[in-house]
């Protein structure tokens, strides 16, 4: 896996060689002349610290005299060496010394070549900080690329003659030093590859020569300095993959200059396009996933000369200009919110990926790959697929992978045979000619190959059945070493994202394999409910972009492996199922009939009377009023599907808009205790509570009818896809945190009822046209568990926000809400789900990378990385402190919400205990919740009577007049298996996050 070929390796013998066998003083006679004294003895002790450097005193150094060594550009192994020579000395003023794996520290004695203008050690194994000697040097070019360099002295800002500073792909971390503000006569200056924080200098606004500035992946922070309009002979501009905020400055338009214009990953609110009308030089244009929000401006046609255009994954409306249809050039507008019904092939041959990027084709004439979630054009057949990324069909482990061996193009959608696409955006920078296809001859069969992408890779799996599938992913380094030889300091770092959750953040293969070439998988269960599976591999910038050579970066894979984890029944074909089906039905109807010609079916008339005769605290609707609110239950006005059945958004006569929950049927409880119980909850009034209007029961029609929630839920807000999720400020995750507090507080403390929740989740927690926090289901669950199996008659709740005592011994109270609610706070602030993110493999949840960071004293880094610089550290770690405290795994030691309501105020100090996390005894919280998350998507068996006797005494503490809003206990007769599924409690409003 070395990184230089067997070509490459001739060449560099040969190279060596004839520098050894013509460097002797001897072989050039008279006319070599000495260098200086002080320059032999420095390059003698160069020589002793740079391994594979060298040179022998007897060496003619100056062989290769007034060679121009700025021109040089090639990635090959190249030793070259300028120098200035009169009748009787020579004196070195350049050095090139690229791709020889020299290693070693970084030599002080460099500085002693009092007239070195040029030093290229680019592509080596140099390690340490640049001497502060290098500051007395005259020097105009300083190329360290792709080292491991780990400071920048301020003294360098003192070397005024520096034209290029070119310091990409090294390690450099901390802030960008000031002084470098003081290098006036810079033209280029790369930084990309490493890992500075901090602010842009406000001193850099004097490099007003700069031709050439990069910062991609390093966690710069802060907005878009304005005064980049200063650097108005700027031709290259790349911004990606950072901590940055928006907007793009106005004084952008100032860069007439500017020819390519690369900006990624902004945080913070949306934004307007900027203007770039005056930028007619414009070859490259990157503005993706840059929250910008509005149309396609009508100057852009007029940028003639741009040939690559990427505004993927932002919020553009509008229509889609016809220019970019009929345009031959490369351009990228996935993932966007156009309207009307462009025509657009879907193939391989197009130049335009459209992929995703209309909000609501205006009919079916539209292509499918225009639409949000690329929904099935028939029925969902498919339950498995096996895909060999980058290579041919080969035979694994017993399975058929297809061939994924299209070596592609710039922003590419590929369809293949009806079962599965991807679509590849980008272009790799550096290079015109770049493969879209690695291969390995060493590396096991499946990793022989993977397909690359130098922004954004997604493979979708089409037309599945609906639910669970196991998803495996196979990944291998097969383009970089692991040997000590600078092809061993690539970094290849990208995120996975699946259905739009992320599950490997900053994944880096080479980190999981240790070995280069070496295979590792990644498994996950994932639901499916749109026919549609997405598995989405993105780079945001971070990492190397120039190891072994430049446009080596981005997102990398081998192999994609779905299997469907429900049992697939290919013993019948379709004909005979729908025969079956048929016939079931007409049986069906037949007795029907028979039981209500025998008067077993006679009741309805007694139960309307029943409703009529109730002193209900709830509205009575008519099934007329419902369907005409629904325009008759509508699929256009369909907007989510809970567990009981599918909810509608409804507006009644007087205007007023409503959600309309569907049960799937009668409860067995009968109607009398049906619509008291609904009575009951609609008595529960908060502002911070959703709110039940009423019911109707016809027929076998049962309905619930809520306040309609614009904002849906506060997961699809937090976790949703981009085009779901809403960008919450600092200001509004507070009041949300508040309002849920204030909600349970009601329901815990003030309540006539004191109800427990026992489901507190961000699915359960809805927003309203102002971004109100408000609880849904309190009380919901109990209504028809007879006949759902999503509700355990034990302990009900979710996996990853259930307190540990109430997860394993049935033991409940009002802290049981207080841990949830804990949880749901430290996703508030992280913008994190606690249940799909795992930073490392050995951490179950967001909440144990919670408490190592705590311990560390790096809690803030939680903080979600959107909001950028625009929060308050003094709020977010009283309420990340908080969170911690309130998922105690002492129940007694969690605040009661009065008391959390006082914290977040900041009326009450938050002490929040250091909980440590140990190998050998691991607290309950994890204990519980490692042993559930094992469970193969099933909640809790109820089966057990030892289970059964626990629950009972959970219910009957003395602690409080607790009401369960979950369940209701069964009869002690009743030993039906309640067993509940990995769908739990669903909220009234929960749309499937992959739509």
């Amino acid at each position: 896996m070395g990184f230089l070929s067997s070509d490459h390796k001739v060449v560099y013998v040969l190279v060596l060689g004839i520098l050894v066998l013509n460097s002797f003083t001897t072989e050039f006679g008279t006319n070599a002349q000495p260098l200086p004294q002080n320059e032999v003895k420095a390059l003698e002790a160069i020589s002793i610290k740079l391994k594979n450097f060298n040179w022998r005193s007897s060496e003619d150094f100056c062989q290769f005299r007034n060679v121009n060594l700025t021109s040089t550009t090639t990635d090959s192994p190249t030793r070259n060496v300028s120098c200035d020579c009169n009748s009787t000395v020579c004196s070195i003023t350049g050095i090139q010394l690229k791709s020889l794996n020299l290693s070693g520290v970084l030599p002080a004695e460099f500085g002693e070549l009092t007239n070195l203008r040029i030093l290229d050690l680019t592509r080596n194994y140099i390690s340490g900080s640049i001497p502060t000697s290098f500051a007395q040097l005259p020097l105009v070019n300083l190329s360290l690329l792709g080292n491991r360099i780990s400071e920048v002295p301020p003294k360098i800002g003192d070397i005024s003659s520096l034209e290029e500073l070119v310091l990409e792909d090294n390690l450099l971390e901390g802030p960008l030093p000031e002084s470098l503000g003081n290098l006036s006569n810079l033209r280029r200056l790369l930084l990309s590859g490493n890992n500075f924080t901090g602010a842009i200098p406000e001193t850099f606004g004097n490099l007003k020569n700069l031709s050439d500035f990069r910062i991609d992946g390093s966690r710069i922070s802060g907005k878009i300095p304005d005064f980049v309009g200063n650097w108005i002979n700027l031709t290259r501009l790349y911004m990606q993959g950072t901590d940055m905020e928006g907007p793009i400055p106005p004084s952008i338009s100032q860069l007439t200059n500017l020819e390519e214009l690369m900006i990624s990953d902004l945080k913070g609110s949306s934004i307007g396009f900027p203007d770039l009308k005056n930028l007619k030089k414009l070859k490259y244009l990157v503005l993706r996933k840059c929250l910008i929000n509005y149309s396609f401006p009508d100057y852009f046609g007029e940028l003639t000369k741009l040939k690559r255009l990427f505004l993927n994954n932002n919020s553009l409306s509008g229509q889609v200009p016809k220019w970019v249809l009929n345009s031959k050039n490369n351009l990228d507008i996935s993932y966007n919110n156009f309207s009307g019904s462009p025509t657009i092939s879907c193939s391989d041959e197009s130049f335009v990926n459209m992929v995703s990027s209309h909000s609501s084709p205006g009919d079916n004439s539209s292509s499918w790959c225009l639409k949000k979630g690329l929904p099935c054009p028939r029925k969902a057949q498919n339950y498995e697929l096996f895909i060999n990324c980058g290579g041919e069909r080969i035979t694994f482990e017993g399975k058929e992978y297809e061939e994924d061996s299209n070596s592609g193009g710039f922003s590419q959608f590929s369809s293949h045979s009806e079962k599965w696409a991807y679509s590849n955006t980008g272009v790799f920078t550096g290079k015109q000619e770049t493969s879209f296809l690695a291969k390995s001859t060493t590396s096991p069969d499946l990793y022989r190959t993977a397909r690359l992408s130098p922004l954004s890779l997604k493979y979708y799996g089409l037309c599945l059945r609906k639910g669970s599938y196991k998803v495996k992913l196979y990944f291998a380094e097969i383009m970089f070493s692991d040997d000590q030889t600078f092809s061993s300091l690539g970094r290849r770092i990208f995120d996975v994202s699946i259905q739009g959750n992320i599950v490997l953040k900053d994944f880096n293969i080479m980190d999981e394999a240790k070995v280069a070439g070496n295979g590792t998988i990644k498994e996950f269960d994932v639901s499916v409910e749109s026919s549609t599976l997405e598995i989405h591999l993105y780079w945001a910038g971070k990492g190397t972009t120039a190891i072994p050579y430049r446009a080596v970066y981005g997102p990398l894979i081998s192999a994609i492996s779905v299997k469907a984890n429900f049992d697939v029944s290919r013993g019948l074909s379709a004909g005979a199922i729908a025969g079956i089906v048929l016939a079931s039905c007409v049986l069906l109807v037949l007795a029907l009939a028979a039981l209500r010609t025998k008067g077993y079916l006679g009741g309805k008339d007694r139960e309307d009377n029943e409703l009529r005769g109730l002193d209900l605290q709830t509205g009575h609707f008519t099934l007329r009023q419902i369907k005409a609110a629904t325009s008759n239950f509508d699929p256009a006005n369909k907007i989510g599907e809970g567990g009981f059945g599918p909810v509608y958004k409804g507006e009644l006569s007087d205007g007023a808009i409503i959600a309309v929950k569907q049960l799937s049927s009668k409860s067995k409880q009968g109607s009398r205790e049906f619509v008291t119980e609904i009575g009951m909850i609609s008595a529960v009034l908060h502002p911070n509570l959703v709110r039940l209007y009423g019911c109707c029961i016809e027929g076998n029609q049962l309905l619930l009818i809520y306040e309609y929630m614009e904002n849906n839920s506060l997961a699809r807000a937090l976790f949703g896809r981009e085009e779901h999720k809403l960008h919450l400020d600092w200001p509004t995750r507070k009041k949300i945190c508040l309002g849920i507090a204030r909600g349970l507080a009601y329901l815990h403390e003030e309540s006539r009822l004191k109800i427990v929740h026992r489901d507190i989740k961000a699915t359960n927690v809805l927003l309203d046209k102002d971004l109100n926090a408000k609880i849904s289901d309190f009380g919901l669950a109990k209504l028809d568990e007879e006949e759902n199996t999503h509700i355990s008659t034990r302990i009900a709740g979710t996996i990853g926000y259930m307190a540990p005592e109430y997860a394993m011994r049935g033991y409940l109270t009002d802290k049981a809400d207080v841990y949830s609610f804990g949880v749901v706070a430290l996703e508030i602030v992280s913008g994190k789900s606690n249940t799909s993110y795992r930073p490392k493999d050995e951490f179950v949840f967001l909440l144990d990378w919670a408490y190592v960071l705590q311990e560390q004293g790096n809690l803030l880094d939680l903080v979600d990385p959107s909001l950028g610089s625009s929060y308050s550290s003094e709020e977010a770690m009283r309420m990340l402190n908080l969170a911690l405290l309130c998922t105690n795994p002492s129940p007694t030691l969690r605040p009661s919400m009065s008391s959390v309501i006082s914290m977040l105020d900041g009326k009450i100090a938050v002490q929040a205990p250091i909980i440590k996390r140990s190998e050998t005894n691991p607290d309950a919280r994890f204990r519980a919740f490692e042993k559930r998350s094992q469970d193969s998507q099933t909640h809790m068996s109820s089966s057990s009577q030892a289970s059964r006797s626990h629950m009972q005494r959970g219910i009957s503490m003395e602690d409080g007049p607790w009401i369960d809003s979950s369940i209701s206990l069964p009869s002690k007769d009743d030993t039906r298996d309640h067993s509940s599924s990995s769908k739990l409690l669903k909220d009234l409003y929960d749309v499937n996050l992959s739509d």
